[in-house]
């Protein structure tokens, strides 16, 4: 089926002819649409696409030509009032804030680099074992999938599976209880044949405990021990912080507007 609007941009049943366009940019949602593990690519044209849109959850980049009709183009499969947009040009950048404006949240990200040899492993068991005793760390289970479901502090963390058996296939997690209750956690916001992005959160009580870090470094563990590559993206300088402090290398700042009101 294709997905056409009045603009003439439809969904790519064919995401790999848009892989030219994403050439060098090295980040796992964008790989998950085009290898079609997860997300939808947007085309100006379905045989020699020029300007191409990666969707994936709350996340959207664009690449190639600049083009207007698809920074505006809202797909029937977006539900949700948020989205994070970001392209590695000026000219796309440029239209983000003309189409949005006033919705439109200019703030910086951080990237880091796609190297596993970087990780230690003692590292990042010791801090698994550091964690206090307060609390225990747990897989996230059928069970804990739709309780993680139900709430919104953590629904990112299972909200891109459709149901439990698709996460058993392709995501992975851990949480942080305390008295048999999760209170932070870090899972697989999405895949990639080679590996997941994780998504890290923590209840407001419980942060700065030392959470965050013991569910990173045993979600890290878990995807080393299974040849999968745990893939980070700094929302804020906190998150980039933890991630340098488990071991990942600093690739560099780049631009992405939050849109209110999407």
């Amino acid at each position: 089926m294709l997905i056409q609007n009045s603009d003439c941009i439809w969904e790519s049943m064919n995401p790999q002819l848009a892989a030219p366009l994403f050439a060098g940019w090295d980040d796992t949602m964008i790989w998950s649409c085009l290898q079609g593990v997860m997300g939808h690519i947007y085309v100006d044209s379905l045989q020699q696409p020029r300007s191409a849109m990666a969707l994936l959850g709350d996340f959207c980049f664009f690449a190639g030509e600049p083009k207007e009709a698809l920074v505006a183009y809202k797909p029937s499969i977006c539900q949700q009032d948020y989205m994070i947009m970001t392209a590695q040009t000026q000219g796309w950048l440029g239209l983000i804030e003309q189409v949005y404006g006033q919705k439109a949240r200019k703030r910086q990200r951080y990237a880091f680099k796609k190297e596993a040899q970087g990780f230690q492993v003692e590292k990042l068991q010791g801090f698994v074992a550091g964690l206090s005793s307060e609390f225990t760390l747990c897989m996230i289970d059928r069970t804990w999938f739709h309780y993680c479901r139900s709430l919104a502090w953590c629904a990112d963390f299972v909200s891109l599976y459709q149901d439990y058996e698709t996460f058993q296939q392709l995501g992975l997690g851990v949480l942080a209880l305390r008295q048999g209750e999760p209170v932070a956690g870090a899972s697989s916001y999405s895949r990639y044949r080679d590996g997941i992005e994780i998504e890290i959160d923590t209840k407001e009580a419980y942060r700065r405990q030392g959470l965050a870090t013991a569910c990173a470094a045993k979600l890290m563990l878990c995807c080393l021990e299974r040849g999968l590559y745990p893939s980070w993206d700094a929302h804020n300088e906190a998150s980039a912080a933890l991630a340098q402090k488990l071991g990942y290398q600093l690739e560099g700042a780049y631009t992405a507007y939050e849109i209110m009101g999407y």
